[in-house]
Parts: structure tokens; C-alpha cells; sequence
């Protein structure tokens, strides 16, 4: 009797081809393709799914999930591995991850199944996921044990006549949700050489002429409008990416620390969520008291390597989210950003609830700063440093 297994599916080369490599191994597949924003018509790759020899296919609906519990969490932590990826992969692994288990259940299945490399990040956090999730149900990773190359994984295709999109012309492997596009693979292995103007898809330098600026709001950390207009956050992401990236901005070629160990060369382009962070991150620079500011950056950027290294279903995670969630509460007014040639700027920033005082901060005739308190205050803070000198000249 054939064992069953959900296979997370995504009409792709590895996961197709996996279908009929599972077959040969003695499963039986329910293939299951989470929309969490990809583009083109998920319906089709499903139904191709059938006679790749699937038993059972399923294209199940998670925009709005994916949006609500991952990437505004990100956008809460400002959330950049090395700086500048925007997790854009690493949010949906743990989402899917649910997903392919709650199937699982429902179907009786005997494990699950991703179609992730040895080399990559995807098998850790799909691994760790499942496992936090399910830890008796058995996880298969196809790709990573037929040992194939990716050539010899086309060609596999190519003999059965499979009903695959990738060729040896268009060697990409690229994955996108609401959040950005990553692309890999081919000439973008050597990192010397200029990615092609063909990879992109959501940003064109092409287009740009001269700048445009755009106001976004927040309530309470989430982004609630722009320009005025009341938008969902999933519209703003809609909305603002299209703006952003015809202006060129979004792109990231970084030389990425993966988690396994080695450097990889990754093209990124995620105009939405690089011009929401710009713009959160400067709300949070005008409402946040600096002490609080200071170990949310700190916390920010251990919170995107936790996600990037598969750790969504931890306790530290947890953690990071609730002092983040009481930090949010004040982060509520409007950011004028700057969309030039490939840049984004804000220029402008107003919060009802922000700490800058103009009294303050003005060197004009209106200056309300008591200029008497800075000797004082400058003698206490140096003291350690003066005694320290101090004893040192006594040596």
C-alpha cells in the first residue's frame, strides 16, 4: 500500500519534478500551492499537477494571512538580514509550513515534503518549522536527496515530457510573494558579472524621471494610507510598489551569508517593502524615547536573523514580537518619502504623538533650551572618562 505525503507545491521545475519522482519512490502526492502573492495563474500550475501524477492538488488562499501575521510583523521590526534582504522568502517558509501540516491532518498523510536544495536556507526553515509544528510527522526533501543537477533536473523533465516552464534558456529559479521577487541561478552565480535588465520584473530604471514624493501613513505601526487616501495594508504594499518601482527603487544585489555556511550571490527586488521600512523606521526615529530606540534597532536586527535562519516557531521570537507590539502604540503619523532614480528618501515626517519639540530643538529666538544645564551635565557624564584618565597618568 502506497504511503501518502503533502508535497508544498509550486508549479516550479524542482516541485514538478518532484511529483513524479515521489511516484517512483513509492508515494502517493497531494500537491498543495500556497498563494501568498506570487504572480501568474497559481489555478493552472495546480492543474498541472494532476498529470504530473498527483493524486490530489489544492491552491489554498493565504494573502491576507501571509500579510497580517509575517510581513507586517517584519515591517514592525524593520526587518533587514545584513541590512538590506528584506526576508522576503524566509517570511513564507513558517506560513507554509502550517499550511502543508493542517493538510497533513486532514489527508491521514505519512509526511510532507519541500522541494529545497542541500545548499539553501529554505530546507532549514521548512525543517525547523515542520518539526515545531509536527514532530512525529516525517519530512521528506526530494531535491536535495536525487542528487540531481539542475541540468540533469531539466533533462529528467524534458525525457517524461513534463509540463514544466523552466529551460536551459531561461535557467532562473525565482520565488515572489506580496512582499518581493528573489532570483538566483545562471549568470547571477558569478558575482562579477552585472545582473541582466531581464530578471526584473517589479522595478525599471528605465521609467524614472525626476522624483515624486508620496505620504504614507501609519496607525500604530501599520501602514493605513497614502497621500491621504485610506488603504488597506495590503493595498498600500499594492500601491506603493508599483510607485517605487517605477522609479527603479527596490533592488538589492547582496553577497548573502546563508545559513549553511557559505556566500551566495542573491537579486533581490522588493520595492514595497524596502520603501515601507524607510518610512517606518523614521516614524519610529520621531515617536520612539531614545533609550526604547536604541534596543529596538538592537532587537530588529537579531529578530531578522532569527527569521532568516528558520526560527519563526521560537520562544526568543515570541519574545522580540511582544516588546516590539508596546513600542508600536505611538507609531502613528505620516512619512513624505522621495522616489528618484533608484532612491528613496524621506524628506518629511509629522506625528501627533512625536517627541520632537521645535522649543527644543530651535536655535532661533523661540529657543527654550536652558543652555545653563549643559556644563553640569557635561561634568557628571564625563566623569568616569576624567577619572579614568586621572588614574591612568598615576601609573
Amino acid at each position: 500500500m502506497s504511503k501518502k505525503v503533502v508535497l508544498a507545491y509550486s508549479g516550479g521545475l524542482d516541485t514538478s519534478v518532484a511529483i513524479p519522482w515521489l511516484n517512483e519512490q513509492g508515494w502517493e502526492v497531494v500537491a498543495v500551492a500556497v498563494d501568498v502573492g506570487q504572480p501568474g495563474d497559481l489555478q493552472a500550475a495546480v492543474d498541472r499537477a494532476a498529470p504530473l501524477g498527483a493524486v490530489d492538488a489544492r491552491l489554498v488562499e493565504a494573502k491576507q494571512d501571509y500579510v497580517d501575521r509575517y510581513a507586517l510583523p517584519a515591517l514592525r521590526m524593520n526587518a533587514l538580514y545584513q541590512g538590506r534582504y528584506p526576508l522576503v522568502s524566509a517570511l513564507s517558509r513558517p506560513l507554509i509550513s502550517e499550511i502543508l501540516v493542517a493538510v497533513a491532518e486532514e489527508t491521514g498523510a505519512d509526511a510532507v515534503a519541500h522541494g529545497c536544495t542541500g545548499k539553501g536556507n529554505d530546507q532549514v526553515r521548512f525543517e525547523v518549522s515542520l518539526k515545531a509544528l509536527a514532530p512525529d510527522l516525517e519530512v521528506l526533501a526530494p531535491v536535495r536527496d536525487w542528487g540531481m543537477s539542475r541540468e540533469q533536473t531539466i533533462a529528467y523533465a524534458e525525457e517524461r515530457s513534463l509540463p514544466v516552464t523552466t529551460t536551459r534558456s531561461s535557467p532562473y529559479s525565482i520565488d515572489e510573494n506580496l512582499w518581493g521577487r528573489s532570483i538566483e541561478c545562471g549568470i547571477l552565480e558569478d558575482p562579477w558579472e552585472s545582473p541582466p535588465d531581464d530578471i526584473y520584473e517589479l522595478t525599471d530604471l528605465k521609467t524614472a524621471d525626476g522624483y515624486r514624493d508620496v505620504v504614507v501613513s501609519f496607525e500604530a505601526g501599520v501602514p493605513s494610507g497614502i497621500d491621504g487616501e485610506a488603504l488597506t495594508p495590503i493595498q498600500v504594499i499594492a500601491v506603493l510598489g508599483k510607485i517605487a518601482g517605477s522609479y527603479g527603487y527596490g533592488r538589492v544585489d547582496l553577497v548573502e551569508d546563508r545559513l549553511v555556511g557559505i556566500k551566495s550571490r542573491e537579486i533581490y527586488e522588493a520595492p514595497a517593502a524596502l520603501a515601507l521600512i524607510d518610512a517606518h523606521r523614521d516614524l519610529e526615529d520621531l515617536t520612539l524615547e531614545r533609550s526604547v530606540a536604541r534596543e529596538k534597532r538592537a532587537i530588529d536586527a537579531k529578530w531578522s536573523e532569527l527569521v532568516y535562519e528558520g526560527l519563526w516557531f521560537s520562544p526568543l521570537r515570541e519574545a522580540f514580537d511582544a516588546f516590539a507590539a508596546s513600542t508600536q502604540d505611538y507609531v502613528t503619523g505620516e512619512v513624505r518619502l522621495r522616489f528618484t532614480a533608484g532612491g528613496c528618501l524621506p524628506v518629511g515626517r509629522r506625528s501627533a504623538t512625536g517627541l520632537y519639540d521645535r522649543g527644543l530643538a530651535t536655535y532661533d529666538d523661540g529657543d527654550q533650551f536652558d543652555h545653563s544645564d549643559a556644563a553640569g551635565f557635561i561634568k557628571l557624564w564625563g566623569m568616569p572618562a576624567t577619572q579614568w584618565a586621572k588614574a591612568r597618568r598615576r601609573r
